[in-house]
C-alpha cells in the first residue's frame, strides 16, 4: 500500500542526505514531490537517479521569494499542496564559543540562523494558505542538538533549539487547519554542509576521522543512521491518515540517545 498516494509534498534541502532519503521514500509511497535545494548539480542527479517526475527548483531557503516560487510551481503543476517538509540546514563543525572569530561572528550567526530557522519560517509562511485549504501538514527536521549539548557547536545547537520552539508555536498558531511536527535525527551518515568560514578545520561531517565509530558507540543501538532510516517518520507525520491527532510533537530518531 502506498501511504502517500497522490499527495503533493514539498521538500526543501531535498537533493542530498536526509532530504534525499525523504524524497526517495515519498516517491516510493506514491507522492508527487517538489524539491528546492541550493545545489543545482545535486538536483539534476536527483531527477536522473530517483524520478524524472520530481519538480526541482534551485533556490535559497533564506529567501522568501524562492519559497514562494516552489509553492507556485507545485500548485501550477498539481493544483494543491498537502505537506511541507523543511530540511535544509547548515552545520558549524562543532565550533565552540572560544573559537568563534569575533570579526565574523555576526555574519556566521546570521547565515546559520537564516538557513536553519528563517528557512523553515519562510517555507511554512509561503505554503500556509495552500496547506490551510488542504488541511495539510508541516514536518521540520530538528536534531538531537535541539535537546542536548554536544551535537554541534554553540551556533548550531542554538539554532536547533530554536526549531523546537518554532514547531511548538506553529503547532499552536496553525491549528486546527494544519498540523506541525518534527523529526529529530541523531548522528547520520551525511556530509551536512557547514557555513563558510566558521572553522579552519571544516570538512564534511562524515569525513571526520572516526566519526562513524564514535557516533555509533555513543548510542544504545550502537549504529549510525543512514539517511533513509528517518524517512518513514516523515511519512507518518505528513499523513493525516496515519497521525491525525498529532501536532506540536517531535519524534526522536537518534539511536536511543535520550535513554543512554
Amino acid at each position: 500500500m502506498q501511504l502517500m498516494k497522490s499527495k503533493i509534498v514539498l521538500v526543501t534541502g531535498g537533493a542530498d542526505g536526509i532530504g534525499r532519503g525523504i524524497v526517495e521514500v515519498m516517491i516510493e509511497q506514491g507522492a508527487n514531490v517538489a524539491v528546492m535545494d541550493i545545489n543545482d548539480d545535486k538536483l539534476a542527479a536527483l531527477k536522473d537517479e530517483v524520478s524524472a517526475d520530481i519538480i526541482t527548483l534551485q533556490g535559497d531557503v533564506s529567501v522568501y521569494a524562492d519559497n514562494q516560487a516552489l509553492v507556485s510551481l507545485a500548485v501550477e503543476r498539481f493544483g494543491r499542496i498537502d505537506s511541507f517538509i523543511g530540511n535544509a540546514a547548515l552545520f558549524d563543525y562543532f565550533t565552540p564559543l572560544h573559537k568563534l572569530d569575533p570579526l565574523t561572528l555576526t555574519e556566521t550567526f546570521d547565515r546559520i540562523f537564516q538557513v536553519n530557522v528563517l528557512g523553515y519560517i519562510n517555507g511554512v509562511k509561503a505554503a500556509r494558505d495552500e496547506l490551510k485549504k488542504s488541511h495539510g501538514s508541516v514536518v521540520l527536521t530538528v536534531s538531537n542538538s535541539g535537546f542536548y549539548p554536544g551535537g554541534g557547536g554553540v551556533l548550531y545547537v542554538a539554532s536547533k533549539h530554536a526549531v523546537v520552539g518554532l514547531i511548538k508555536q506553529l503547532g499552536h498558531e496553525l491549528a486546527p487547519d494544519v498540523r506541525v511536527n518534527g523529526v529529530s535525527p541523531g548522528a547520520t551518515d551525511t556530509s551536512l554542509a557547514s557555513v563558510e568560514g566558521v572553522s579552519s578545520k571544516a570538512q564534511p561531517l562524515n569525513a571526520i576521522k572516526g566519526f562513524h565509530e564514535t557516533a555509533a558507540q555513543a548510542v544504545p543501538l550502537k549504529r549510525i543512521a543512514m539517511p533513509r532510516d528517518h524517512a518513514h517518520l516523515y511519512v507518518t507525520l505528513a499523513s493525516n491518515e496515519l497521525s491525525p491527532l498529532v501536532t506540536g510533537t517531535i519524534i526522536q530518531s537518534d539511536g536511543g540517545w535520550a535513554v543512554k
